[in-house]
């Protein structure tokens, strides 16, 4: 290569990589700018003093390595249109090493936090052992590490992602928490996303929900397993726990029952359910106190897995995350820590492997044809699965009631 070329094509790869540093250089100046000029005034006005401001910011700079982010002059619907991710299968969601793991742990804690755990219930109807299933779930109780800078996350999510009016109020919330003097010193670490201390609780769920378990005048989920363990419950219970009632069954659904019935919006009672031939699969009788409340179908992968009844506590689950999977994780967990019970009855199919896009594309198709599918997102929640059953049964076929590859290009043409 003549020298000339060669020093050219040097030069444009130096001004290549430079170019994003040169980008984000400014980016970190506006963010500082932002901090300044809209987070200070408004923590201010949540009572917020400028030492406690100052000492959540020092050294405080941009987290490139967060997902969905949405730096200054990038289009922000551009992380909406990057669907490629592949959904697995549910079955994965269970895996060996995490059932078995919250479980056999949740045993050990369920003796060593038995009062805890009890005066929780006993205040608010919910029992321990699902208490414990979330704790496992979120943070192994208690021994995952939680290596983020709370602010740092907050305050990059707020100031670039696409979400970033919602993250912008969790770090309010979040200095709310310091000037208060919640969190022991060095305390203040989350997820990627922002969660804090044992339960994980965004900073706005704690100020709402955080309780004092050990009586020392303080909700500490950093450092206290009694106010983790009363937190949890208060949570569950302020969203609408019903005592008395338990999350769910595994059933067999017959033949005849169709996997369209799924859904919170087309409850019955357990009577019913029962009427219609759906049994337990343990072959004992539903409990007869459960059997005038209401019942929902639930058939996380349609007709190839697990199928369920569930009750309102189901979907109490729900609050503390969004995912009939989180919900159906914690409540089967919480049944192995307080009753032994094993695996679910119903194995799961081999579904799953498809992108996210292509989900969405079929969403788009069932949408054209007249289908509530609940949002093209690319994930197969209750109502895109009930109108995948629907649109096989109005061809006629057998309704499965879960997207598969061989679909795509029946409804995509």
């Amino acid at each position: 290569m003549p020298l000339r070329s060669l020093f050219l094509s040097v030069l444009l790869a130096v001004m290549a990589a430079a170019a994003p540093a040169q980008d984000r250089a400014a980016a970190e100046r506006q963010f500082h700018a932002w901090l300044e000029q809209t987070i200070w005034p408004r923590a201010e006005g949540a009572g917020v003093s400028r030492a406690t401001f100052d000492a959540a910011f020092r050294g405080v700079a941009l987290d490139w390595s967060l997902p969905d982010l949405v730096p200054p002059g990038t289009d922000p619907e551009t992380p909406k249109l990057q669907r490629q991710a592949e959904f697995g299968a549910p079955g994965k969601y269970f895996n060996r090493g995490s059932v078995d793991g919250a479980t056999s742990v949740g045993k050990v804690m369920a003796g060593r936090h038995a009062a805890a755990l009890a005066a929780a219930e006993a205040k608010t109807g919910v029992p321990g052992h699902i208490v414990l299933a979330i704790w496992g779930r979120e943070s192994g109780y208690g021994r995952v590490d939680i290596p983020h800078n709370a602010f740092r996350v907050l305050g990059t999510k707020g100031f670039m992602s696409t979400r970033s009016a919602y993250f912008t109020d969790e770090l309010v919330a979040a200095l709310r928490i310091a000037e208060a003097g919640h969190a022991p010193d060095g305390a203040m670490k989350s997820s990627w996303a922002g969660a804090l201390g044992q339960p994980q609780f965004m900073p706005s769920s704690f100020l709402d929900y955080a309780a004092d378990g050990d009586g020392d005048g303080r909700a500490d989920i950093w450092r206290s397993e009694a106010d983790t363990i009363a937190s949890i419950a208060n949570y569950l219970a302020q969203h609408g726990w019903e005592a008395g009632r338990d999350w769910g069954f595994e059933v067999e659904v017959p033949g005849g029952v169709s996997c369209t019935l799924e859904g919170p919006d087309q409850g019955r009672s357990i009577a019913d359910w029962a009427a219609m031939g759906i049994t337990r699969v343990s072959g004992r009788p539903f409990p007869e106190h459960e059997l005038a409340g209401t019942g929902y179908l639930l058939m996380p992968a349609g007709r190839r897995g697990p199928a369920f009844v569930v009750t309102p506590n189901f979907y109490v689950l729900k609050a503390y995350n969004m995912s009939d999977l989180y919900a159906l994780f914690v409540g089967h967990v919480g049944d192995r820590i307080a009753y032994g019970m094993g695996d679910f009855a119903g194995s799961w199919g081999s579904v799953g492997g498809l992108y996210r896009s292509d989900i969405a594309r079929m969403q788009q198709a069932l949408v054209a044809m007249g289908h509530d599918v609940g949002g093209a997102d690319g994930l197969p929640g209750f109502k895109t699965r009930r109108s995948i059953g629907r649109w096989q049964e109005a061809l006629g076929e057998p309704a499965t009631c879960f997207p598969e590859k061989a679909m795509i290009l029946r409804l995509v043409p």
